[in-house]
Order: C-alpha cells, then sequence, then structure tokens
C-alpha cells in the first residue's frame, strides 16, 4: 500500500452533489476527507493508503476525477536527506 493525497475542487454549485456522492460512497469514505468549503474553499482533502493512483482515485466523485489531483506520498529518513545533500554537492 501506499499512501496518498487526494485534493477534490468543485464549484459552490457542484458543493452539495459532491457531498452526496462521497456520503453515497459510505461513512468511511466520508471520514476521509476533510472541507475547505465553510471558508470559501470548495475543496474536498483526503489523504489515504492505496494499491495505487487508480484506486486512490475512485474516492473521488466520476464528475470531479478530471480536476482532481492525487498526489502520492513519500517519506524520508534522516539517512536519505544527508545522501541527497552528497549528491547535490
Amino acid at each position: 500500500m501506499e499512501r496518498y493525497h487526494v485534493e477534490s475542487p468543485h464549484t459552490p454549485q457542484e458543493c452539495l452533489r459532491a457531498l452526496d456522492e462521497i456520503l453515497g460512497k459510505g461513512s468511511g469514505v466520508l471520514a476521509k476527507y476533510e472541507w475547505g468549503c465553510m471558508s470559501g474553499d470548495h475543496t474536498g482533502y483526503a489523504t489515504l493508503d492505496a494499491r495505487s493512483e487508480s484506486e486512490a482515485k475512485e474516492i473521488i466523485p466520476e464528475f470531479l476525477r478530471g480536476k482532481a489531483r492525487v498526489v502520492k506520498l513519500s517519506k524520508f529518513t534522516q539517512e536519505q536527506i544527508r545522501e541527497f545533500h552528497k549528491k547535490s554537492a
């Protein structure tokens, strides 16, 4: 499993539809999301574990997938960071 960050922007007019479609995927999917809508940023944000980017995209309402962003996340160790510095010198 890999870790992915999903950003699912939508317009104010699409907001209720986006919320309804996420809710339709189940309360477990809804629990993965946090929303900027109440602050005027109509975007759903989720961080989740998935086997692939395409699997991570399944969380996004289909009508929003074309404008959504899915980013595979990584963690770095202290040793890796030291190696990056050695290679850039």
